[in-house]
């Protein structure tokens, strides 16, 4: 995507009739408008904006999609030192438009539904579902800039995990049989 300024994305479209047309649109939506979003998220760099480009198409059974791409600065926490670390959230997708359940469960496997009404899809909603679903579930700082580095390489001798010795025939579940031969 472009690094030219861009227009804030509308939040809603007529997607069908932007399917129709194969129209693409390109722009920022506010990541401050995306409550769910900014909940799940440590912070947001000030006038934080997700860059986004969708292109509505049509394919030969005149399926309804949109392709999109997203890219979003955010704050999320280190699962590692529990410090705040910088991230680019980046995704692309592709969706089927429908308006039921049993639209939906038609789609063929590769596309995932996006839920419309008849004639308005809420392009800011799509955006932070997009987002949502690329969140990291453990994000860690790279090793070498994350500042618990020190605490783990005390830990850690030479820099490499430190594996508990055990012998090849241990089983690890022998405890629980020699709790089964035990009479009460």
């Amino acid at each position: 995507m472009s690094n030219a300024s861009l227009a804030e994305l509308p939040k809603s479209v007529d997607p069908y009739r932007l399917a129709e047309n194969n129209s693409t649109l390109e722009g920022m939506v506010p990541l401050s408008g995306l409550g769910r979003f900014r909940e799940a998220v440590l912070g947001l760099p000030e006038g934080a904006q997700c860059r986004v480009r969708l292109s509505f198409t049509m394919d030969g059974e005149r399926r309804r999609m949109v392709k999109g791409e997203l890219e979003a600065p955010v704050q999320l926490e280190c699962q590692r030192c529990l410090g705040p670390m910088e991230a680019m959230l980046s995704s692309s997708f592709v969706l089927g438009l429908v308006t039921s359940d049993e639209q939906a469960q038609q789609l063929p496997k590769e596309l995932e539904p996006f839920l419309t009404e008849d004639f308005s899809a809420d392009l800011w909603s799509m955006v932070e579902d997009e987002l949502l679903l690329v969140l990291p579930a453990f994000p860690l700082h790279e090793r070498s800039d994350c500042p618990a580095r020190e605490a783990l390489e005390t830990l850690e001798p030479k820099g490499e995990a430190a594996a508990p010795a055990r012998k090849s025939g241990d089983n690890p579940f022998s405890v629980l049989a020699d709790l089964k031969k035990t009479k009460h």
